[in-house]
């Protein structure tokens, strides 16, 4: 019966036990001219069964029978039933902060799973316990590569994702790091020739997403050895981890961090959040992961055990040696990654990456069957970018009369890109979807 409010007779109780008359009592210590005397101008209070009736009224306006075509960092994608019923489980939905070891052994062991499908995905060594999202993640991963080289300038792609990009310039605003942004080719990719330019030894990392904002591919072998030879490191961003069941990990690259977004691996959209950001790296790097690690031991039985390891957190050690202030292990996100990989495999992972990769080539191939202009060439996996033959405006209002979201407009991220549209095709289309977006497209 938590949700019932006091009554009269038990509001003068309490105030009673307290040796004061009145609520106002409780008040006199705010100042009268900040205080608000005027009504708040409420709706009176509801029954239960107008309230429901009120919300039923409000879901009315939600639109339900839209085909969405917007990417951009957060995709639609198949997501198992299996993972909303075993993470409401008691056990993880309420689950805390797994400081005592040996009462929280479940919880561990998911945190430490979760570790290893991400070194798997992205070829890497170690991960930590994941993070908030996949913009706090990239922003740690430049903290965490200043640390280590003891340097503060990067050289960062214009392709990575515009609003990660601005969630780093937040985190380092007052660190006095210098964020020196590298373009990109007409073919939608990273301009290598002006970083060969701009690097040099005061660098500390040049920084790149793969796929890009754009849906290319970089050139992760060729960016890997120009930062190498001079000495700096390399961070790749993913911000659709489910692309790496089927393209070759940034690890087996030599990338140095690789950081992004794990939504597309069986966490919803939510409207934007919460999401879950991951952070693997090389293991002669761990001493400066930010977050949490899970690691496995022996207890003195010699049954497997998992504890917290080398936690660098502000919690854990003095605060001017901490890694990081991040203070949760996302773990209720980071198990529908776990089930989310358990029950995929990798050759389900694989199969659900190369639907991605065949239905965003049929849409391509079929919007340049009918005139529409691909902005940019080159591999891709399940994102492209096209200027529509009419305005993004009349084409909005064409596709909104035949339930269609086409794409995202790019015009407010990039002002050269006026007039052009990104598209996301994933597993969740179906060919009918898809011929409904190229119809209105070419007409």
């Amino acid at each position: 019966m938590r949700y019932l409010s006091t009554s009269d007779e038990e509001q003068k109780e309490i105030f009673q036990s307290l040796g004061i008359s009145s609520m106002e009592d409780l008040l006199n210590s705010i100042p009268s001219e900040i205080r608000v005397q005027d009504s708040l101008e409420m709706q009176p209070a509801l029954t239960e069964p107008e309230l429901i009736h009120y919300f039923h009224e409000i879901e009315k306006k939600n639109s339900t029978h839209q085909v969405s075509f917007l990417g951009g960092g957060v995709n639609q994608h198949l997501i198992p039933l299996v993972i909303s019923s075993l993470i409401s489980r008691g056990e993880f939905l309420t689950s805390y902060t797994p400081y005592q070891a040996e009462i929280s052994q479940g919880t561990l062991q998911a945190i430490f799973e979760y570790q290893t499908f991400i070194c798997q995905l992205t070829g890497m060594e170690i991960s930590n316990a994941s993070m908030y999202d996949g913009s706090s993640a990239l922003a740690e991963s430049a903290l965490m590569a200043s640390r280590i080289s003891k340097k503060k300038r990067f050289l960062i792609a214009e392709t990575i994702h515009p609003e990660y990009r601005e969630v780093m310039h937040t985190y380092t605003r007052y660190q006095e790091f210098i964020l020196d942004e590298i373009n990109f080719y007409s073919n939608g990719s990273l301009n290598l020739e002006n970083l060969e330019k701009e690097i040099n030894e005061d660098v500390a990392a040049v920084i790149v997403q793969s796929p890009n904002f754009f849906g290319n591919l970089e050139s992760l072998k060729a960016l890997t050895e120009i930062c190498h030879s001079n000495g700096v490191l390399v961070i790749v961003n993913i911000a659709e981890l489910l692309s790496l069941g089927i393209l070759k990990p940034p690890g087996l690259f030599g990338a140095d961090i690789v950081c992004g977004e794990a939504q597309s691996l069986g966490v919803p959209q939510s409207f934007g959040g919460p999401h879950i950001g991951f952070l693997a790296t090389r293991e002669r790097f761990l001493r400066n992961l930010p977050g949490r690690l899970a690691g496995q031991t022996i207890d003195k039985n010699g049954k497997r055990g998992f504890v917290l390891t080398l936690s660098t957190r502000e919690q854990h050690i003095r605060r001017e040696k901490a890694t990081s202030n991040i203070c949760t292990n996302q773990n209720l996100t980071a198990l529908m990654v776990t089930i989310y990989c358990s029950l995929m495999g990798k050759n389900g992972i694989r199969e659900i990456a190369i639907q991605n990769l065949r239905k965003t080539q049929y849409a391509i191939n079929a919007l340049s069957n009918v005139g529409v202009k691909l902005l940019f060439n080159g591999p891709r996996f399940n994102e492209f970018v096209i200027r529509p033959k009419c305005s993004i405006e009349e084409l909005l209002r064409r596709c909104d009369k035949v339930g269609v979201i086409p794409g995202l407009s790019l015009q407010r991220y990039y002002p050269g890109l006026e007039n052009s549209l990104l598209i996301s095709i994933t597993e969740t289309k179906t060919k009918q979807q898809i011929d409904k977006l190229i119809k209105c497209l070419s007409s």
